[in-house]
């Protein structure tokens, strides 16, 4: 019973925090409604490597560049996860300030899209990735506040064949649980996500990654753009 009491109260507070940047989006899914059509949308690539302004932050921004230039009334934002605290997941513990400050700018019903940007380590994602994606239970637990938002995933391995594809299909997963719409790189490349090399912590010699980079960007705004109806 005390286990269980203590379960409750964090997915209430959590709940509640992260609330406070869901609150349009609940209101309007409770009602049947999607967010007002037409207006600007924003796409967030949200990188999580350990290590700041290294290559998964330079392959998102790429991502990012791609999506703005699908339109004018496409905004873009980088949120870098590292250096934030992000603890593992807990269902009898509480998140975190940081945890729930992404997790409301996510929410926000002005985000139509999120491209997630994760390192490849022994075949799959980090560990930061996976403890913010399990810790997106709270936005499950608040009306599917992810909803209907478009997501890709971007890999950057050390090697060509390093488990870019496998890490990608594993963070696809956990945001198929979150009701949201996932697509890959789009055409030409038209593969499962961004697949990138990173050598000596550079990946501008990666033309082949950075054209799935362009067209993942761009795939998730079109995609975006048309679930918001604000397509031209």
């Amino acid at each position: 019973m005390a286990e269980d009491l203590t379960r409750r109260g964090f997915l209430g507070v959590a709940g509640a925090a992260v609330a406070a940047g869901m609150a349009t989006q609940g209101a309007l899914a409770a009602e049947g409604k999607e967010a007002p059509r037409g207006g600007p949308i924003k796409i967030i690539g949200l990188s999580c490597s350990p290590r700041k302004g290294k290559t998964t932050a330079a392959a998102l921004q790429v991502c990012l560049d791609a999506a703005k230039a699908v339109g004018p009334n496409v905004e873009v934002e980088l949120i870098e996860l590292a250096g934030m605290n992000i603890p593992v997941f807990d269902p009898a513990a509480p998140g975190s300030a940081d945890f729930e400050k992404v997790a409301a700018k996510l929410s926000d019903p002005k985000v139509a899209g999120v491209i997630v940007g994760t390192p490849v380590y022994f075949g799959n994602m980090t560990s930061l990735a996976k403890a913010f994606l399990d810790q997106c239970m709270a936005c499950r637990q608040n009306n599917f506040a992810l909803a209907n938002k478009v997501a890709g995933v971007l890999a950057v391995g050390g090697v060509r064949n390093g488990g870019q594809e496998l890490t990608i299909q594993s963070a696809q997963a956990a945001l198929q649980c979150q009701e949201m719409i996932i697509v890959g790189d789009g055409r030409p490349t038209a593969h499962t996500g961004a697949t990138l090399l990173n050598q000596n912590d550079d990946i501008s010699a990666d033309e082949f990654g950075l054209s799935t980079a362009r067209n993942l960007g761009r795939r998730v705004a079109e995609v975006a753009l048309k679930m918001q109806g604000a397509a031209g």
